[in-house]
């Protein structure tokens, strides 16, 4: 690498995962930035040391997932929006300070709305599911847009709590058993959760509310999880995680090489692609009926008769 090409990277443990790398460098190519992206696996007891000569090993910023993100708002110069979420994921220099941010805030309400214009007009009520990192990101943006009524729905009621505590009287924490009857007055349901995740439980809800509903789900492997499946059969709404992936990229591009990139439908079919050829394009449910669908025309398949060639005439003797 020439002392004048730019370069990013992932920071992670394991890091292998990451798509980062795929989109940063579909943007590269698209604005003929000569740049690099890299993957960096960085074991915990590694990261402050590695975050700490960023400069040095050649990058002008990173992208940070776990499990590292907590350590990466304390050891740099956090906004309020990494220091509400409590994560930074987004990493730059500025001048000789490294400052740190937490894109997944922008990511997912620009996500919304691209794929679902208006959703938050008039919206008055949304549930989140979930109290964890991609709870309180979810909440924040939420309280941004001016959403009056947070029902947080965790089967931990004292991490639900601490979400209430710290975002304030918008926030109200409700029980599982509760669900259906905050469904029908809500404008919006957010899975924060990791169940519909592959090799995970998927999500067990039942959908009784106002048509005009939203759902969306931060879960991006597979594409479609069981919680959208059932949202778009009832005919709702819906925005996928893959989309808030692709957008929560777009401001570490910007800091990085100074070009905002659009999130496009070829960049969305390019990691979709990827999802594709590692097998992680439907739930487990679609799978099961794919598996089953095959099983079946198999067997309804006209099965074709050899004839059985005739027996020898029986020797005397």
């Amino acid at each position: 690498m020439s002392d004048s090409r730019k370069a990013a990277c992932v920071v992670g443990w394991p890091a292998s995962h990451s798509r980062s790398p795929l989109i940063h460098q579909y943007w590269m190519h698209k604005y003929n930035i000569d740049a690099e992206y890299r993957k960096e696996a960085i074991p915990p007891d590694q990261f402050a040391d590695f975050i700490g000569h960023l400069r040095e090993r050649g990058y002008v910023g990173c992208n940070v997932t776990v499990p590292h993100k907590q350590a990466a708002m304390e050891l740099t110069m956090a906004d309020d929006r990494a220091r509400a979420v409590g994560a930074a994921n987004t990493l730059w220099f500025d001048g000789d300070k490294l400052r740190s941010t937490n894109t997944d805030v922008e990511g997912f309400l620009a996500n919304l709305d691209q794929m679902t214009p208006g959703w938050d007009r008039g919206l008055e009520s949304a549930v989140v599911l979930g109290a964890g990192g991609g709870a309180r990101a979810v909440v924040f943006a939420l309280l941004q847009r001016d959403v009056q009524h947070i029902h947080v729905v965790n089967r931990s009621p004292e991490r639900a709590e601490a979400l209430r505590e710290q975002f304030g009287a918008r926030v109200r924490v409700a029980q599982w058993g509760e669900m259906t009857g905050l469904l029908g007055g809500a404008g919006l349901l957010v899975n924060t959760t990791s169940l519909g995740m592959v090799g995970l439980p998927k999500m067990e809800i039942n959908l009784r509310c106002q048509p005009s509903m939203v759902v969306a789900d931060l879960v991006y492997v597979p594409l479609q999880t069981d919680l959208l499946a059932a949202a778009r059969d009832k005919g709702l709404r819906t925005a996928d995680g893959l989309g808030m992936l692709l957008h929560q990229a777009v401001r570490g591009f910007e800091l990085w090489f100074g070009v905002k990139p659009e999130v496009t439908p070829e960049l969305r079919k390019l990691i979709e692609d990827d999802l594709i050829a590692e097998g992680l394009e439907a739930t487990a449910e679609a799978k099961a009926k794919a598996a089953k669908a095959a099983k079946d025309k198999a067997k309804d398949k006209p099965k074709i008769k050899v004839p059985k060639a005739p027996r020898p005439p029986k020797m005397p003797g």
